[in-house]
């Protein structure tokens, strides 16, 4: 579905390109101070900042239970068995951290379009601004990017330059090819609580489905960022040839009723697509490049839920 104009010039869309670039450090300073609380418990596993399912000892006492032959004597309330004579735990939810995963769509169809990257340059805002929340929470993040050839993979640490290097990996990339990104969401799978996955589904789509959905099945928490362009919603009106950017060999004319043919198709996809990946238990979103800042939307992927984010 993703198209570019193969008549478009482009000294106007240099000067576009040079004004849209990200301007990271200004992301950063602007997503400071967000947290991103994990939708339901963690799994127990390293002291961090999120609820944890295992009960512990830390001092966010929830409940008493009676003691049962096993329990560990040191966990019973004293106090209570010298006023009640009855022997009972205090329970309490420990905190946990939460491995975090970004994968980024780098095929051909991101960078779209040609004259402003918006697509590509958005996807990585996104992926640094949601990185840097979920590191400021103590979390180990990494990244996955799948683009031409091997997937280039920065496994969830929770060292200080981590961020940096993730810049640093965005902006060596340049989306080009069709490389498919579901063994991107596996790699992901392995080594981090939650998922990311910031694409324009424009690929493997199914296969992405699939093993986001496994992911739901083992406990992971999934998040599904769609990213289109405006242009994509409503081609131009003098956008008479289009091409799939990672089949340049597939044309087609975008004229008359082929327009409105086209407008309807893609409408009617990324439906279905948000229908299956909701109905799955992901957390998706849609966002049109350039109609919302990238802020904005992490203040909305990070809001707990039923609590609307502000601009």
């Amino acid at each position: 579905m993703a198209r570019r104009n193969e008549e478009s010039g482009e000294s106007a869309g240099v000067r576009v390109a040079r004004d849209a670039a990200p301007d990271y450090a200004a992301l950063l300073d602007s997503v400071r101070g967000i947290r991103w609380p994990a939708r339901s418990a963690v799994r127990g596993g390293i002291p961090g900042a999120h609820t944890s399912r295992m009960r512990g000892t830390s001092a966010e006492f929830t409940e008493y239970r009676p003691y049962r032959q096993g329990d560990d004597i040191g966990r019973i309330d004293w106090k209570l068995f010298g006023r009640s004579d009855r022997a009972y735990i205090r329970l309490s939810n420990d905190r946990a951290i939460l491995p975090t995963t970004i994968v980024l769509d780098a095929s051909a169809s991101m960078d779209f379009p040609v004259a402003t990257h918006g697509k590509w340059n958005f996807a990585t805002e996104l992926a640094i601004g949601l990185a840097a929340v979920a590191r400021s929470s103590a979390d180990p993040v990494g990244l996955v990017i799948a683009g031409h050839g091997a997937l280039r993979q920065l496994p969830p640490r929770t060292r200080q330059g981590v961020i940096h290097e993730m810049l640093r990996a965005v902006s060596e990339t340049r989306p080009q090819g069709n490389e498919p990104l579901s063994p991107a969401i596996t790699a992901a799978i392995r080594v981090s609580g939650r998922i990311v996955v910031i694409a324009d589904f424009l690929g493997d789509a199914d296969d992405m489905l699939s093993n986001a959905a496994r992911a739901i099945v083992a406990g992971k928490e999934v998040h599904a960022v769609h990213i289109v362009a405006a242009s994509e919603l409503e081609p131009p009106r003098d956008m008479v040839l289009v091409a799939d950017p990672e089949q340049p060999d597939v044309r087609r004319p975008l004229n008359g009723d082929g327009r409105d043919a086209y407008v309807k198709a893609y409408a009617a996809w990324r439906d279905k697509i948000a229908h299956d990946w909701s109905d799955a238990g992901i957390s998706y979103s849609m966002v049109v490049a350039g109609r919302e800042t990238p802020d904005h939307h992490i203040r909305r992927m990070a809001a707990p839920r039923g609590v609307s984010a502000t601009a």
